[in-house]
């Protein structure tokens, strides 16, 4: 039994179709399925059931996934070790970061890395808090960014930079000339937001009562999937929004946003990693240079 068709198995059963296990490991049909005969035949048992045109894993099959994908696991953190050694000149960086921490504080960061590492893979996926610190939770980001505080024991976080929240309007809004008075206006005005589980959002919620408020009352008009289409929809005067200064700065330069004269809450950036989780060389030097960063 080799690694190569362990991972060829692994393929073929998560998709349960050869053709499409082929075609993602970059293999031929006839290759994957010699492989996967192979490993029938040399031990006696039958992987798949063939259904028509697809197939379905037997019982045996189902076993034998979790501890072929637990080989692969390990097979791949020896990789990474053995790319340490190498003295970062290869090896590969996931990084996850929510919307605005990754459009606006995280390039410059990502560029300072890559002028002194050029040889590492760094890849970056973006969400909101929730998803990023769980991508990190379960291994599939080395490093996490957020702009909202989460509570994750298995996580170590750290604050990396200070961010400003600002409320926005279009400049035709009645509030763009007069301050609003939060318990009697806020429950009347339609709302723009990003989707729950945003760190902006999260942090506006929670300081309603604080003024109030209650989040409830809220009349939310659109709920959009990125930053810039929430500026885009205020700017459009779809309603008003509390937002990042980094976000709202350009427009609010070129006049398209106006700035409401309320006092928001200041709120960090947060880098976060797995406590127990192996942290590569390359996730360590990044780790450092945010410090530097910071």
């Amino acid at each position: 039994m080799t690694l190569e068709q362990l991972r060829i198995f692994v393929a073929v059963a998560e998709r349960e179709h050869v053709t499409q296990g082929a075609r993602d490991l970059n293999l031929t049909q006839s290759a994957t399925s010699a492989a996967i005969a192979a490993l029938e035949a040399r031990y006696a048992i039958k992987l798949f059931d063939r259904v028509g045109r697809r197939i379905a894993l037997t019982e045996t099959g189902r076993i034998f996934l979790a501890e072929a994908k637990a080989v692969l696991a390990r097979a791949s953190a020896a990789e990474t070790v053995l790319g340490d050694l190498a003295g970062l000149r290869r090896g590969s960086l996931g990084l996850a970061a929510s919307q605005t921490v990754a459009n606006y504080w995280l390039p410059r960061v990502i560029h300072q890395y890559r002028r002194r590492y050029p040889g590492i893979a760094l890849t970056l996926t973006i969400g909101n808090t929730e998803f990023v610190s769980g991508l990190v939770h379960g291994g599939a980001a080395d490093l996490g960014f957020t702009e909202g505080e989460i509570d994750a024991p298995a996580l170590t976080i750290r604050p990396v930079a200070e961010d400003e929240l600002v409320l926005v309007v279009a400049p035709g809004h009645p509030w763009a000339g007069r301050r609003p008075e939060p318990r009697d206006d806020f429950p009347r005005e339609p709302w723009v937001f990003r989707e729950r589980g945003s760190g902006t959002r999260s942090i506006f919620e929670a300081v309603l009562p604080t003024m109030g408020v209650d989040p409830r009352t809220l009349e939310i008009r659109l709920e959009l999937p990125s930053n810039e289409a929430v500026r885009a929809a205020v700017e459009a005067g779809a309603g008003a929004t509390v937002i990042s200064r980094l976000v709202a700065e350009s427009s609010l330069k070129a006049g398209t946003l106006v700035g409401v004269d309320l006092t928001l809450p200041k709120r960090r950036f947060y880098a976060m990693r797995h406590r127990e989780r192996y942290l590569t060389r390359a996730a360590q030097e990044f780790w450092r240079l945010v410090a530097e960063e910071s």
